[in-house]
């Protein structure tokens, strides 16, 4: 992979850099059982890169239904806390963070919260290797959206065009895309093709 064109890596967390969507997807999973919500795990997971209250958002419009989102995503973050492992690191994008780390400016662009971003990233070891981490708390459109990746650019001192980005889902490549990244898409921890961004 050369990645010799870009001054900056911004990487996905959850599903690319850090295997954690199960435990995501299990809380989703009871949190939907206890509002009898159907449960569709590849719908679920398709909506990764958005908060907790945007996917409970989508969940309304989804089932035509009117559920308090804030309840929803509360409830949903107290099963994911409940959760004592909540995934380890995806070698496949780690160790490119790791050979890059000294040549590149390195980003973390996630749909998760602050809370819930940092203690996953400390306790994988990756926190300290990072220039920048953008959460769902520094931007008010979050994926597909380009905010995140265009938060991540700035706060690394880095125009889009320098940057690329790995994602794990077709909504992280689109923010990628309207933030005008290059993008590498993951794939059950493989990353299997490069989508350039149309300039």
């Amino acid at each position: 992979m050369d990645l010799s064109a870009y001054k900056g890596i911004i990487f996905d967390m959850d599903g690319t850099l850090v295997d954690s969507m199960p435990a995501h997807l299990d809380a989703w999973e009871k949190t939907c059982a206890i509002h009898e919500i159907p449960f569709d795990r590849e719908w679920m997971y398709s909506l990764g890169g958005k908060p907790s209250f945007r996917i409970a958002e989508e969940i309304n419009s989804y089932f035509q239904q009117n559920f308090d989102v804030q309840r929803l995503a509360r409830t949903k973050y107290a099963f994911y806390e409940q959760i004592e492992h909540k995934g380890d690191v995806i070698t496949s994008t780690y160790q490119i963070l790791l050979d890059n780390k000294d040549s590149k400016k390195i980003a973390v662009g996630t749909g998760s919260r602050m809370i819930h971003a940092e203690p996953l990233l400390a306790e994988t070891g990756i926190l300290s290797l990072l220039d920048a981490l953008v959460t769902a708390d520094d931007v008010e459109k979050h994926k597909p959206n380009p905010d995140t990746f265009l938060e991540a650019a700035r706060r690394l001192g880095l125009q889009p065009e320098e940057c690329v980005v790995f994602e794990d889902t077709p909504m992280g490549v689109q923010a990628a895309s309207a933030a005008g990244m290059d993008c590498y898409f993951v794939k059950d921890g493989e990353i299997i093709e490069l989508i350039a961004a149309s300039r």
